[in-house]
């Protein structure tokens, strides 16, 4: 099988990887050069010969720019679209291939950078059972598994739901941890706290670690989250839907991001918490009005 892998990201250079690990022709494309040292040069060129293209584009922007330049290369193959984009963007491009005697499969996945490193993404699949079946086959060496969400773009508007759940839980762990810490909780204890209690979840155990150290290393990157966040209000805003979680934490990711956090993992949005918890914890201790709480039966 001969893949071509548009976007070497975080996560589409190590799919790549793994498809070529799996015995498979890699074409590997990229906007900027450098990702890897056998990428194509043009898009017409990494669109050559191929049994199918996945995008793992940055945005809606760069996957309708990308798309337009490759489906007249594709004809009578498949494109599967694994970037985290709006719905318009996805019912477009579906309808774009269509046209086009080209398959297309809405293909979005869960999991960050070591998921890619192991071939465990989970992918949510979206299109017709036979494209959906093909597209199983297609991205099996980057794969833990699948899941038929059924209708053209109830992937993507899945993957969005799925992303806001998880912002919403760094930034709650983000806020209880600035709490705790600044009370003078330690660290150790705030973090057997949270993983013996009932809202323990496996994003928690896997982004704690790194939260408490202050290390904000990038696997899923704040400014995409902030991207996505947008994507999914722009669905709520069709349904009039009143989501304040949506809202404010969107707000808060556009802050981070223009404040210069947009490259770092999106647990930085606990990053503006990190401060000395000592001075903190004397602070606290002294204020007034804390010392009248602190003293109600």
């Amino acid at each position: 099988m001969h893949i071509g892998i548009f976007g070497l990201g975080i996560i589409g250079l190590r799919c790549a990887d793994q498809q070529e690990a799996h015995g498979r022709l890699v074409n590997r494309w990229n906007r900027s050069h450098g990702k890897h040292p056998q990428q194509c040069s043009t898009l017409e060129q990494a669109a050559m010969n191929i049994d199918a293209a996945c995008f793992y584009l940055k945005d809606r922007e760069a996957v309708r720019q990308v798309a337009a330049q490759i489906v007249p290369y594709l004809k009578g193959r498949y494109l599967l679209n694994h970037a985290t984009i709006d719905l318009p963007t996805t019912m477009w491009l579906s309808e774009y291939c269509q046209e086009r005697d080209v398959r297309f499969v809405d293909a979005p996945f869960t999991g960050s950078k070591i998921a890619a490193s192991q071939g465990k993404l989970l992918y949510y699949l979206a299109g017709s059972l036979e494209d959906c079946e093909a597209a199983t086959k297609i991205i099996e060496p980057t794969s833990s598994g699948t899941i038929a969400m059924g209708a053209m773009g109830h992937a993507t508007v899945m993957k969005l739901a799925t992303n806001h759940i998880a912002a919403c839980q760094i930034q709650a762990i983000a806020e209880a941890q600035a709490i705790c810490l600044g009370h003078g909780i330690s660290a150790e204890n705030f973090a057997q706290g949270v993983l013996r209690h009932g809202t323990k979840s496996t994003l928690v155990e896997t982004k704690l670690p790194g939260m408490l150290a202050a290390d904000y290393e990038t696997h899923f990157s704040l400014e995409n989250m902030c991207k996505d966040s947008h994507y999914l209000a722009e669905l709520a805003d069709v349904m009039q839907l009143d989501l304040p979680a949506l809202r404010c934490l969107s707000a808060r990711l556009q802050d981070l991001c223009n404040a210069g956090y947009a490259e770092q993992d999106y647990t930085a949005l606990g990053a503006v918490y990190s401060v000395d918890w000592r001075d903190k914890q004397t602070f606290c201790q002294k204020n007034e009005t804390f010392i009248m709480v602190q003293d109600i039966p």
